[in-house]
């Protein structure tokens, strides 16, 4: 017996009446949307990559089974249909037969078929590819763990498998082609967000015989990967230019407006681009900080300027590394008898003040960004009861972490039981940022300004230092060439359970999970904080105590200080010559990163424009509320 899931469908007639009169340019021709950008990409391949800017590329060159709407409602895409067994672990998808893959310069390459997922499936699962998002198989479909573990090898010359010696064959796994248009998920266990995952790039087909043949070189450039989404990347220049052109004979092309994207690398991309969006060179650009209120404040320049929609979908956090790498000059081995060190993390964590920071990225309003939680408000609810509100987590939404009192009361005890093991003071803390990014360099400095103000410069040295602009994640966070600095996570999915995903055992980012291993001064909350969040994981029915579960393990994390929330992603000011709430939406995955359903517009929006398009979009979404 199997129950029929059918994806909400939105009228025609509403949508088109939230957006009307925006001066669109339609799918013309000549709809060439044109940015500059500063970090070069290091891979095309979306089954390996876990970096954002990677994600773009496969969001709008791949299709996936499912998509969301402007409005953030579930629709078909490649799969027209499907299906969920009664007891929530098998669901079946009738895919779109006539769909076809294309190379670079856009010949037929081959159809999409069930298959081309169950070979990018078997991809992922092979550790020689080192995809960053397997784990987001495991637990979930069936046997793709155990699969994955039974191919680690401590030697490749002899083979010997590490960990487990389990004999199993990728047939065991729970992906399978029924036929080439019936594609088959077996979970291990009911999972309540599975159908909002397949927007993620784990979830993305790719043509089986490709992959057979490139093996590691998948994906290296626009030549060595197939296309069957909105856009094809036709051509690929590192450090010079990428350019998407519209996939004319994709299924929904006819909602692709925007017929060519042309992305040209600058490494003064932040600086250059106001000025080359104002003499119409470009049509995207973000108003720094610093020259935000010059641009507001001009009669012509205030009418190009919007902002960046509001988002849930990235979570920023300062993160404390408890197995540091950095170089000697910054004293590791004293930051890590710091760190280990609650009183210590509580008084770092007491002692931001969020607010100040914020007012760099968001000097109108920055309360509007600030989050006191890892799983961001408004990301997903049950009956009208948003996440955060559940359990030990409403005492921390409503509260504020930073208390000048609390940080000093901390420091001296923290002072205290440090010298007797042997700190010296003031403790280094080495606070890197991405020179790339908008603001980053500004925040840090009044950060170190703040904290080292508040605490004493003879409790804390913050050496604030430019990372690298280009693969700043490996180069830095990925290796734990930091002390204290902000980090993100963005979500994959509709539930509280991918907020937990940074922190666990499995994630090369979590240095909680080596401190544990190590026996150091965390080891014991960690463990605690591993045994609530598995405890949530268990619970895949009672979505009430699910949500309970979880915002008691995530109020344990931060209640310990073992991270400091910050704040949802930042709202740029933008010239920009798109209307974002056109695009795709949802808090998770890759449907906001996608140019489909975009228009090229005459001129960039204005402000009211921006907040008059926001505010029909919040109406609409609250009608379709009113309608379930």
């Amino acid at each position: 017996m199997k129950k029929k899931l059918v994806a909400l469908a939105v009228g025609l007639s509403l949508i088109a009446s939230v957006f009307s009169g925006c001066g669109k340019k339609g799918g013309s021709d000549d709809s060439v949307y044109r940015r500059l950008y500063a970090s070069e990409v290091t891979t095309m391949n979306y089954l390996v990559t876990d970096k954002e800017n990677e994600y773009q590329i496969g969001a709008n060159v791949i299709d996936t089974l499912v998509e969301y709407d402007n409005l953030g409602q579930l629709q078909p895409s490649l799969a027209e249909s499907w299906a969920m067994s009664e007891d929530g672990l098998t669901y079946t998808f009738k895919l779109r037969q006539g769909q076809k893959w294309y190379d670079y310069e856009g010949n037929e390459m081959g159809d999409v078929t069930a298959n081309d997922f169950v070979s990018a499936a078997k991809y992922l699962l092979t550790p020689t590819y080192e995809s960053g998002t397997v784990q987001n198989l495991f637990g979930v479909i069936k046997n793709a763990d155990e699969y994955y573990n039974s191919q680690v090898t401590d030697d490749p010359e002899t083979e010997e498998v590490e960990g487990n010696n389990l004999d199993i064959d990728f047939s065991e796994v729970g992906v399978k082609a029924l036929d080439d248009y019936t594609l088959q998920y077996t979970l291990a266990q009911p999972t309540p967000y599975f159908l909002s995952s397949l927007t993620y790039v784990c979830y993305m087909p790719a043509y089986g015989p490709l992959l057979d043949q490139l093996g590691t070189e998948f994906g290296t450039d626009n030549t060595k990967m197939y296309y069957n989404g909105a856009y094809i990347l036709s051509e690929f220049a590192p450090q010079e230019k990428h350019v998407y052109t519209k996939n004319t004979h994709y299924w929904d092309a006819d909602k692709v407006y925007i017929t060519k994207i042309e992305e040209t690398y600058n490494s003064e991309a932040l600086t250059l681009a106001p000025i080359m969006a104002e003499n119409n060179e470009i049509d995207y650009a973000e108003i720094g900080a610093d020259i935000a209120d010059d641009w507001l404040s001009d009669s012509n320049r205030s009418q190009m300027v919007s902002k960046m929609r509001m988002k849930t979908s990235y979570s920023y956090f300062y993160s404390f590394n408890f197995d540091p790498k950095f170089d000697a000059e910054y004293e590791p081995d004293n930051w890590k008898l710091a760190v280990n060190n609650e009183d210590f993390r509580q008084s770092l964590k007491a002692g931001l003040d969020r607010i100040k920071a914020l007012t760099i990225s968001e000097p109108k309003d920055p309360k509007a960004r600030l989050s006191n939680t890892i799983n961001p408000a408004n990301f997903v609810d049950l009956d009208g009861k948003d996440y955060a509100e559940f359990g030990d987590l409403a005492a921390i939404t409503s509260g504020d972490s930073f208390d000048e009192k609390a940080a000093l009361s901390y420091k001296e005890k923290a002072m205290t039981e440090l010298k007797a093991e042997g700190v010296t003071f003031p403790v280094k803390v080495l606070m890197p940022y991405n020179p790339t990014t908008t603001n980053w360099d500004k925040e840090c400095v009044v950060v170190e300004q703040q904290m080292e103000a508040l605490l004493g410069k003879d409790y804390i040295d913050i050496i604030v230092e430019a990372g690298p602009g280009t693969d700043f994640l490996s180069q830095v966070r990925r290796v734990g060439k930091y002390a204290f600095m902000l980090c993100n996570w963005g979500a994959d999915y509709a539930d509280p359970q991918t907020w937990t995903d940074p922190f666990t055992a499995e994630n090369s980012y979590n240095f909680m999970d080596i401190a544990m291993k190590n026996g150091d001064g965390v080891a014991d909350t960690v463990k605690e904080y591993y045994s609530l969040v598995d405890a949530a994981k268990a619970i895949p029915i009672d979505m009430n105590a699910r949500y309970e579960a979880f915002a008691k393990a995530e109020a344990y994390l931060i209640q310990h200080a073992m991270v400091v929330p910050y704040s949802i992603s930042s709202t740029y000011y933008v010239v920009d010559k798109k209307n974002v709430y056109e695009g795709q939406y949802a808090p998770f995955g890759v449907s906001i990163l996608r140019y489909k359903g975009q228009h090229l517009l005459d001129k960039p929006m204005s402000l009211d424009e921006f907040n008059k398009a926001q505010d029909d979009w919040r109406a609409a979404r609250e009608k379709l509320a009113t309608k379930k």
